[in-house]
């Protein structure tokens, strides 16, 4: 029985593993000592249930009835300690519950001192022995103060109960109680309400199943991933999005040309004309989403695009008086700047056509990013060999 607190899931080991291992995850440092802490105590708590453990396994070594009681450790282990529970199942490391997320660990360590103290709790109840269970109860003991401890930290982050991640939960949907355990007897469990229910933003929902096979209407599960309750104010934004982005290309459109006449390298030449080639088609894609959405096809000025502009014009003023290598660098550094400013405004104009459910402008939006995240692999590509001519010493004659 004392094994199942050396090698079972809510043993110490797996309780020194999961916090240590949180610890080492963790990027807040007053929290991470916290972990580090109190994984440290669980190893020493492993060497006092192991010892416990081992004193109440001595007689398998010699004597017959004890050794029956269980032949595994008897047998194959020779009366000994392993990393295995109560069952003789080994130890592993599925036991342990680690997200990464701070305040969801936290809440599992509350969980698991939990669930250990309650085994200790079982253990005290089977033990005769004065010294053992004064072990117990200390070890029990212990699992109060960690779970305090842990509490306090969660507390401490300022975090509302409720808060996990950073996705928030679609609005109604999180107020809906589904009351599906119905009827009474053979038919389903007796029907109660309590604050889990009923009372604040809950909504009893009668199950939803049986309603819609009895009188054929849709369910009233609000199913939806998020439920937008200002579409007007989301679809005005991904209008000036739209726009924003049709005037940054428009910028583009004039600016490529000069970039592709100022780039030496032919391949880097021939990149930029291929990507002039599909802004025009960004072009039309921008006009048509506009169109779909009921919006004038006018483009609103992107400050944000004619700095970068104005920038590599500067870029390719200055490579005049540098060599092929470094000339062409500095041009794809300018290059690359736009590309991901590009990739950030379809990116978003993308998540705003989502929420709205507008999957044909999605997929417009989609296209456009694609080339944008591909011309800046390619650009990489092209800077790869450069930069290995610019690394070469000059020759000496």
């Amino acid at each position: 029985m004392l094994l199942e607190q050396f090698g079972g899931a809510n043993g110490e080991l797996a309780a020194a593993m999961q916090y240590s291992i949180q610890g080492l995850n963790c990027e807040d440092p007053a929290r991470k000592d916290l972990l580090m802490d109190i994984g440290t105590e669980e190893l020493s708590h492993l060497e006092v249930i192991g010892t416990l453990a081992r004193l109440h396994l001595k007689p398998l070594k010699s004597v017959r009835d004890a050794a029956e009681a269980d032949p595994l450790i008897a047998i194959a282990g020779g009366g000994g300690l392993n990393l295995f529970n109560s069952m003789g199942n080994p130890w592993t490391a599925d036991y342990l519950k680690i997200t990464g997320e701070l305040d969801v660990d936290l809440r599992n360590n509350i969980a698991a001192e939990a669930r250990a103290k309650i085994t200790y709790e079982r253990l005290i109840n089977f033990c005769r022995d004065a010294g053992s269970k004064d072990a117990l109860q200390f070890l029990m003991t212990r699992e109060i103060t960690h779970m305090r401890a842990f509490a306090l930290a969660l507390e401490s982050m300022g975090k509302p109960p409720f808060s996990i991640g950073k996705i928030a939960p679609t609005p109604t949907l999180v107020n809906q109680f589904f009351n599906d355990s119905t009827g009474e007897g053979d038919h389903g469990e007796v029907d109660t309400r309590g604050p889990w229910n009923q009372g604040g933003e809950w909504e009893f929902v009668e199950s939803p199943a049986l309603q819609a096979s009895q009188d054929g209407s849709s369910s009233p599960i609000h199913a939806q991933s998020s439920d937008s309750s200002e579409p007007e104010e989301i679809q005005e934004l991904l209008v000036t999005e739209l726009r924003d982005i049709l005037h940054a290309e428009k910028q583009l459109l004039k600016a490529l040309p000069k970039m592709a006449k100022a780039a030496r390298s032919t391949q880097l030449a021939s990149l930029f004309e291929v990507h002039l080639a599909e802004t025009e088609k960004q072009v039309e894609r921008l006009n048509e989403g506009l169109q779909l959405l009921g919006a004038p096809a006018r483009a609103k000025t992107c400050k944000g695009m004619a700095g970068l502009i104005e920038e590599g014009e500067e870029v390719m003023a200055e490579g005049k008086e540098k060599d092929d290598a470094a000339a062409d660098l500095a041009l794809i550094g300018a290059a690359q700047r736009v590309e991901h400013y590009e990739m950030a405004a379809y990116t978003t104009a993308r998540n705003l056509a989502l929420q709205l459910r507008q999957p044909a402008i999605v997929q417009l939006l989609t296209l456009s990013l694609g080339e944008e995240q591909n011309a800046g692999q390619l650009l990489d590509q092209v800077a790869q060999p450069l930069m290995s001519v610019a690394r070469m010493p000059a020759s000496v004659e």
